[in-house]
């Protein structure tokens, strides 16, 4: 991998973890346009170190929601961020077993699927469009709602279904606040990330050599830095209804797959 590869696809990684555009779906409209043997290719080590700049950088965005939490939890009562603790817990439940139990089926949906890429595109620009228009609450996430968001993230492991367009819309349509369902949706994904980062360095195939720390080092700072700026930006747009100029976005591209993939 080059140093430029590294740096387009560390940017790509930072701004689609937060941004509500579906990085899996755009990578497969990718590989159908351009072949999957154009697209730079993603060593599993490279994946990993990315996928830890993306968790720093929400760590770092929200560095003083979790030093309360961690305060709270090192107090060992049932206190609010104990509370707010188990309901991310209970809000990794669903994706875990989907990613688990469905792995297989999944896989035949990342193949060129582009009909279907756009469909999920569509849907996604809906929910954005519904949650745009949703009311300002001040309502914080229940435990019921948790495990809702939490059937919505797992949905979202569709390619074409974004995780944060359909983790915050779905905050917002139940009710909740959106600076918290932001809040919510943002650090829920925390504790996956890293999850997944423990999971592929256990399942071995990890290789550190000497040649390969320029792009790592590059990748890493790339991910790191758009994705303090998106999760960051992401806030912002979500606190002032912004989210129809994503909405429009997914809308246009998910059309333009569809045809795409039915005359072309």
């Amino acid at each position: 991998m080059e140093i430029i590869d590294a740096i387009i696809l560390g940017i790509i990684q930072g701004l689609t973890e937060f941004l509500p555009v579906s990085s899996s779906g755009h990578l497969e409209l990718g590989k159908a346009i351009l072949g999957e043997s154009k697209m730079p290719a993603e060593g599993l080590m490279f994946t990993v170190v990315v996928h830890f700049a993306t968790a720093l950088s929400t760590i770092v965005v929200f560095r003083k929601d979790i030093g309360e939490i961690l305060r709270g939890l090192f107090k060992f009562q049932w206190n609010t961020e104990t509370q707010f603790v188990s309901k991310i817990v209970l809000s990794m439940i669903p994706a875990a077993i989907v990613g688990v139990v469905f792995q297989e089926e999944l896989e035949t949906l990342f193949g060129g699927q582009i009909v279907f890429v756009g469909s999920m595109l569509i849907l996604t620009a809906v929910l954005l469009y519904l949650a745009d228009k949703a009311k300002f609450t001040d309502q914080p996430v229940t435990f019921g709602q948790a495990l809702i968001i939490g059937i919505a993230q797992a949905i979202a492991i569709l390619p074409g279904i974004s995780r944060s367009g359909a983790t915050i819309s779905t905050s917002v349509l139940l009710g909740i606040d959106k600076a918290k369902a932001a809040r919510f949706s943002f650090l829920m994904v925390v504790p996956l990330i890293l999850g997944k980062i423990a999971k592929d360095i256990l399942d071995g195939g990890l290789s550190m050599e000497t040649e390969g720390i320029g792009y790592l080092t590059a990748g890493f700072i790339a991910a790191f830095v758009a994705g303090i700026a998106a999760c960051t930006w992401m806030i912002k747009l979500v606190r002032n209804s912004k989210l129809s100029y994503f909405s429009i976005y997914c809308f246009i591209v998910g059309v333009i797959a569809i045809v795409a993939g039915l005359y072309l």
